[in-house]
């Protein structure tokens, strides 16, 4: 396999190698072709290609596979991308090989001939024979599978037959295929040599504890690398008939809210206010705010906290699998916390510096306000003393927010385990507190009042500042309600969060943490929405 690049390969050109399609991934020729420009101008076009923003090196085969069931052949490869900046990637890519000419015009890789017979090297998940073979694999699958390449299914997922297959949609990491309307196969694209946590928290969930607010685990497909490491390619669950993502659900019901105030000729400097982070019941929130936003937006709420809460007590009531075993706060955490936070800080401080020349009005002033308080904010991520703190760590979502929770019925189903995307694989599995989770939810119900204003200014006849000053309101509310329902439930169940203002501490914390986690991506692609995360950071460091 050469590093070296060679010169470029013609897409017209027609590759003639005199071997099997079974033997092909030993030719020595082919993989020269195959690894160079070939698969270098194929893979950076891909939408789960997630190095776009650095400069492709050259790329090795790391491993790879096959997936076969009888006469039927596909290999399975892992792909690594080097890159100039001095570090690399891993990516799964299923590879087959079609000879009809009018078959996957949009995805071809590479037009070959393999003794004498023309056609095409595609992205496999493209052809159906290949997702029958995946699937059945996984319905067959033995009980401890000890070969290469392991298939495993959950004992529930029996008596069915492939029926049919579709790609699920858009999706920017992972590729998902739906079986049967029943079933959704997802194939991780960027892999790592781990077990992927999506895997581990699907299948602890669905299977150990039976929480049913989350897709049913129905199976996997895993590998085991040279290194004899479990690396996890694909994830099948149950697929839960739904009304879409609660992101669109939110929306759609702060419009009507939004809408309310010239409806119902409400003024915004005569609603009442509440404590930030005061625990509420619905009975403790004033009826001029039940009149203005409606009932039906606060139940759901109660209800998304309970779920919430339920999937923390079922992560923190493990006592057997030490990767699920709840644990305290030790010294070894908090260096870990603190070289993570302190990185990443001083990443957002540089480009809030070098992008103050896009901002204006409230964004700029907040900018300003960041950048002059930025000792404060550094000193409140060090001030992080373990020794305090008397609540439990737990495995935990990792990157809570309203788009990875489905809307169905009158409930919330909870989804996509994966983690944070910037985050290492080790890092996604570190325990963290389930108050983490909780923040990541309320940074989403902040981006998503601030999205329904951005997104309907001119439908609505009150000023920004107006519907900015209505929105801090209501998110206040929000938290408020979440928080009486989530603590009483947690507690219920004897869950250790801490006490009060340990759980104040740790939310503020985490928010600051999520809000300046935040403000990287914003000020790269929309520096327009950079003010959510700026006025995020601005309530809690003037709280």
């Amino acid at each position: 396999m050469s590093k070296k690049k060679s010169t470029t390969v013609n897409l017209e050109t027609l590759y003639n190698f005199d071997v099997q399609w079974e033997e092909l991934m030993e030719n020595e020729d082919f993989l020269k072709i195959f690894l160079s420009d070939v698969l270098e101008n194929y893979i950076i076009k891909q939408r789960w290609y997630g190095g776009k923003s650095s400069k492709l090196k050259y790329i090795e085969l790391a491993e790879y596979f096959r997936i076969q069931q009888n006469e039927e052949v596909y290999y399975g490869l892992i792909l690594e991308v080097n890159f100039y900046e001095a570090f690399y990637q891993h990516y799964f890519l299923p590879i087959a090989f079609v000879s009809d000419a009018n078959f996957a015009n949009d995805d071809r890789i590479l037009p070959i001939s393999i003794q004498n017979q023309e056609g095409f090297i595609i992205d496999a998940v493209n052809l159906e024979a290949f997702r029958k073979v995946v699937f059945e694999r996984i319905l067959t699958a033995i009980p401890k599978d000890r070969t290469r390449v392991q298939y495993k299914k959950s004992p529930s997922f029996k008596d069915c037959e492939y029926e049919s297959s579709r790609y699920m949609g858009m999706e920017q990491s992972n590729t998902s295929i739906v079986y049967n309307e029943k079933y959704v196969l997802k194939f991780f694209r960027r892999i790592y040599a781990d077990r992927n946590p999506d895997y581990e928290m699907s299948r602890f969930l669905s299977e150990k504890k039976d929480f049913k607010n989350t897709p049913a685990y129905l199976g996997c497909v895993q590998i085991k690398d040279h290194e004899n490491t479990n690396i996890t390619i694909a994830l099948m669950n149950e697929m839960v008939p739904n009304e879409g993502d609660a992101w669109d659900y939110m929306l759609k019901e702060l419009h009507k809210v939004f809408s309310n105030l010239e409806y119902k000729n409400i003024h915004v400097n005569k609603l009442p206010h509440t404590e930030l982070f005061e625990r509420l019941d619905i009975r403790d929130i004033p009826p001029q705010i039940i009149d203005w936003a409606g009932l039906n937006i606060f139940t759901k709420i109660q209800t998304l906290a309970k779920r919430t809460a339920e999937m923390h007590i079922a992560l923190g009531s493990e006592f057997e699998d030490t990767s699920f075993t709840p644990t305290r706060f030790n010294g070894d955490y908090t260096v870990w916390l603190k070289n993570r936070l302190l990185y990443q800080f001083q990443n957002r401080l540089n480009a809030v510096e070098n992008n103050l020349q896009k901002l204006d009005g409230l964004a700029l002033e907040l900018a300003n306000e960041f950048l002059e308080k930025k000792n404060e904010i550094r000193k409140r991520f060090v001030k992080f003393d373990w020794t305090k703190l008397k609540g439990e760590r737990l495995r935990v979502h990792g990157d809570y927010h309203l788009g990875q929770i489905l809307v169905k019925d009158d409930d919330f189903y909870i989804l996509d385990f994966e983690g944070e995307p910037e985050s290492t694989i080790r890092d996604r599995k570190v325990k963290q507190p389930p108050l983490k989770d909780v923040a990541g939810l309320f940074r989403s119900f902040h981006y998503a009042i601030y999205a329904t204003i951005f997104n309907n200014l001119d439908n609505y006849k009150q000023s920004q500042e107006e519907l900015f000053e209505a929105g801090e309101i209501l998110y206040q509310y929000f938290i408020g309600l979440f928080l009486g329902t989530y603590v009483q439930e947690i507690q219920d169940a004897n869950i250790n969060i801490g006490y009060q203002q340990e759980r104040i501490f740790l939310l503020k914390y985490s928010l600051l943490e999520k809000a300046v986690y935040e403000l990287g991506y914003e000020l790269n692609s929309r520096p327009r929405w950079a003010v959510i995360p700026l006025k995020g950071i601005s309530n809690i460091i003037n709280h």
